[in-house]
């Protein structure tokens, strides 16, 4: 069973920049992809970013496109998302996501995914 654990979160003015983290323990061996997803008050949990764990593709929303960066540290069991020129629409809870046993090819559906974080508040102000 696979553990994450994101922090990062907070309070910050639109044009600002975050950097979350998750650590995944126990299972990691099993990964095949990290990701995260957001969900806004009243609004369904949307794809932001993946990465592939064992090899290096990010696929990502095309709303983050060029604003967002995933990265990992696979011997810290980590990944990260870099996120620049934030917006107000930026704001919600991120979850950080894992994909265990095979990577599948529906990466931004929320159902591919087998672990789940608690979520983080992401904040954008004007």
């Amino acid at each position: 069973q696979v553990q994450l654990v994101e922090s990062g979160g907070g309070l910050v003015q639109a044009g600002g920049s975050l950097r979350l983290s998750c650590v995944a323990s126990g299972g990691t061996s099993s990964l095949y992809g990290m990701g995260w997803f957001r969900q806004a008050p009243g609004k369904g949990r949307e794809f932001v970013a993946t990465t592939k764990w064992k090899w290096s593709d990010t696929y990502y929303a095309d709303s983050v496109k060029g604003r967002f960066a995933i990265s990992k540290n696979n011997a810290e069991n980590t990944v990260y998302l870099q996120m620049n020129s934030l917006k107000l629409e930026d704001t919600a809870v991120y979850y950080c996501a894992a994909l265990g046993g095979q990577w599948r090819w529906n990466y931004r559906e929320s159902g591919a995914y087998n672990y789940w974080g608690q979520g983080t508040q992401v904040t954008v102000s004007s």
